[in-house]
């Protein structure tokens, strides 16, 4: 791993390297950035071209019915599907992530405050300090509208909250800051083992490690279409309710096209069995269209090894990228925030620097090497097993190393802040 002739035999045998022709990506760029806005399909200007001038523009209306539009919300959960460890017909692609998530916590609560033994005992929803906001501005909306109390902490102190007056135990997956990986399966179990409901955000998982929703016996989840799914900006959202409750209670958009009957048009509200009852509006058809391209990269990724292969080759990756920055870049002020083992990492590694992280990050944008910057004092890189190649863990390392010791961060364009950073 010394010079670049090694990384560049990982990436002659590397078995997905054909996966990122799929891929539109600038030939002067390095794009560590997926875990925040994925690559776009090489398809999908072709397939949204489709959209608006086959089907809007010649067929109209009548496309709800011959290109399936309606079907969409469940089409595209069927494809996600078998990347979060799910059956068929349990997901549904529909909204955003924050109001997917306000859908589902909604109805958490709903069914604690209905189980008789428990109703007003537990009044406690436990989340990681450090979760992603809106997750936490979801769930703190929701505890001041039903009285309930939303206890944050660390990471290492979860366990420690999982007592019997817990009703909600509600964690993203995959630690936005850090890339740290929770144990869906321990965490899960144990908050069943008090009586209490668990809520995953799959968001920086779906698509990047493998995920066991039903082995791990999990409640509901929700996550983007946007990042590992590499379904556009804005992409719609997913959702996931265990069958064992997805019955038990209407979700609280009760929107027309979660109806039992959307087009019968009965004033009064009855709602789908299934998944499709947490569907509120109509379904956003164009990126909808777009999204699918995302998604059938991972069709085509099966015949590749399928997640396995993609986690194998981002814990390469990582592994290799912590590896060269403490080797090249040692001496700068650089620390590890993501976990040194690589089981308990997923597909980023996260720097802090006590000064300079947010200029270093626009430096190595003005290099061509696209990460990004998190509060507080955190160079984030995503590293994307479907596009990303080796030899890009060695060339970004190398403009890392070059940034810092020109102290090129450090000029004042590189200090301004843009409005998305």
């Amino acid at each position: 791993m010394t010079d670049r002739a090694f990384y560049e035999n990982l990436d002659a045998i590397d078995p997905l390297l054909p996966l990122r022709n799929e891929f539109s990506l600038p030939e002067d760029m390095i794009y560590l950035d997926g875990n925040s806005l994925g690559a776009m399909p090489g398809a999908a200007p072709a397939k949204a071209q489709e959209t608006l001038t086959e089907q809007w523009a010649r067929d109209l209306i009548g496309s709800w019915n011959k290109a399936r539009w309606i079907t969409l919300p469940q089409r595209l959960g069927n494809k996600i599907a078998p990347l979060i460890g799910a059956n068929d017909n349990e997901v549904i692609v529909c909204d955003s992530t924050s109001l997917n998530l306000y859908k589902v916590l909604y109805t958490a609560i709903q069914m604690t405050l209905q189980e008789s033994d428990t109703r007003g005992k537990r009044r406690k929803i436990v989340s990681e300090r450090t979760n992603f906001p809106t997750d936490l501005y979801i769930a703190q909306s929701l505890c001041q509208q039903f009285d309930m109390t939303l206890e944050l902490v660390d990471g290492d102190a979860i366990e420690a909250q999982l007592d019997d007056e817990l009703a909600i135990l509600l964690l993203t997956h995959v630690n936005y800051r850090t890339g740290t990986i929770h144990d869906m399966a321990s965490l899960t179990r144990q908050a069943h083992a008090c009586g209490a409901l668990t809520i995953w955000d799959l968001c920086h998982s779906a698509g990047s490690i493998p995920v066991a929703l039903n082995a791990c016996d999990a409640d509901f989840a929700i996550g983007c279409g946007y990042k590992f799914l590499n379904g556009g900006p804005g992409a719609p959202a997913f959702v996931w309710v265990h069958p064992r409750h997805v019955d038990r209670i209407s979700q609280p958009l009760t929107g027309w096209m979660g109806h039992a009957a959307p087009f019968a048009f009965t004033p009064d509200y009855q709602p789908a069995t299934g998944i499709a009852r947490y569907l509120c509006g109509t379904p956003a058809v164009l990126a909808m269209s777009v999204l699918e391209c995302g998604l059938d990269i991972f069709a085509k990724a099966q015949g590749y090894g399928g997640m396995p292969e993609i986690y194998k080759k981002a814990q390469t990756l990582t592994t290799l990228f912590i590896q060269l920055v403490e080797k090249e870049c040692a001496g700068y002020g650089l620390a590890l925030v993501s976990p040194r083992t690589p089981e308990h990492r997923a597909s980023q590694v996260s720097l802090s620097h006590p000064e300079g992280a947010y200029g270093m990050i626009q430096a190595l944008i003005g290099r061509g090497v696209v990460g990004d910057y998190r509060e507080p004092g955190i160079l984030r890189f995503g590293f994307t097993p479907l596009y990303t190649r080796y030899t890009d863990v060695w060339d970004a390392v190398q403009c890392l190393k070059a940034v810092l010791e020109r102290k090129a961060w450090q000029a004042p364009e590189f200090a301004r802040r843009h409005a998305v950073t």
